[in-house]
């Protein structure tokens, strides 16, 4: 029986035309499955579905999300990681995804023409209460000063920039931030992957404004969180404001000492692909 499953061009350029047809007619894809995104059961026979394709350095993996949590598309992983979620599938004896041939060549995420992304960002995840309502957020810090690009400073224009992408400057943490067209957070597999921002021209996609290294592990009240919400709130302060805060109720109150000093800029965002 034919399964309703999205199989993006990136996806099929990956795996072959031979094997995307044999998923989209069902001969190698599950019914089931645990969405790679929030975690949460799906159906190749009653929902849509995208095929997501991790890649490592030796090992390919070929997984399932909910069309709505993230489209169908190629992400590349370090081989650890890849190996733990292969191991994690086969321990939990369900198919979560179809381990493949590595392909010669590793996608990357193409990088924004100009904006900050020169800099190296420190990105911190927790829950803000807002109104009594608990919202998934990240806190996003760069490691220095950002200079405008094309200039080598010395005036800290990170904030400016980032007003000029659509945040909006926060004056109090009690209110949800407005949304930012064409931005998103990339979840997947369980773990952050990226903060994509629009494409440099009108019509071209997303590309990663921040991309993790490493793909960063969340909570899973943080997962649940975006789950009921399906939005992530990112807020962002010049170098120095926030520093790393073991515990979100130390978070929060760097976050108010921010906002109150007119140093923090928000947006909230959707799951990529929603």
């Amino acid at each position: 029986m034919p399964r309703m499953l999205d199989v993006s061009d990136d996806v099929r350029a990956e795996i072959g035309d031979e094997e995307a047809e044999r998923l989209l007619g069902g001969d190698t894809a599950p019914g089931s499955y645990d969405c790679t995104s929030c975690r949460t059961p799906g159906d190749t026979d009653r929902e849509r579905t995208s095929t997501v394709l991790f890649v490592g350095e030796e090992t390919a993996v070929l997984a399932f999300a909910h069309a709505a949590c993230i489209p169908s598309q190629v992400v590349a992983v370090s081989e650890e990681q890849l190996q733990g979620a292969v191991r994690s599938i086969q321990g939990e004896g369900g198919q979560a995804g179809v381990q493949l041939p590595a392909p010669a060549t590793m996608p990357t995420m193409p990088t924004a023409p100009d904006g900050p992304v020169q800099a190296e960002l420190g990105v911190t995840s927790g829950l803000v209460l807002i109104k009594g309502d608990l919202h998934p957020a990240l806190v996003v810090e760069p490691l220095g000063p950002i200079a405008r690009p094309g200039t080598s400073g010395p005036v800290d224009v990170f904030l400016p920039l980032l007003i000029e992408q659509g945040f909006a400057p926060v004056a109090t943490v009690e209110q949800v931030p407005p949304p930012t067209p064409g931005w998103s957070v990339l979840l997947a597999m369980g773990q952050l992957h990226a903060i994509l921002m629009p494409g440099g021209v009108p019509g071209a996609a997303p590309s990663a404004w921040w991309q993790a290294h490493q793909a960063m592990q969340v909570a899973p009240e943080w997962r649940s969180a975006v789950n009921k919400t399906k939005r992530v709130l990112v807020f962002a302060a010049p170098v120095g404001t926030i520093g790393s805060q073991p515990r979100e109720d130390l978070l929060r109150e760097a976050l108010d000492r921010a906002a109150a000093a007119g140093r923090l800029v928000a947006a909230s965002m959707p799951l990529a692909g929603m």
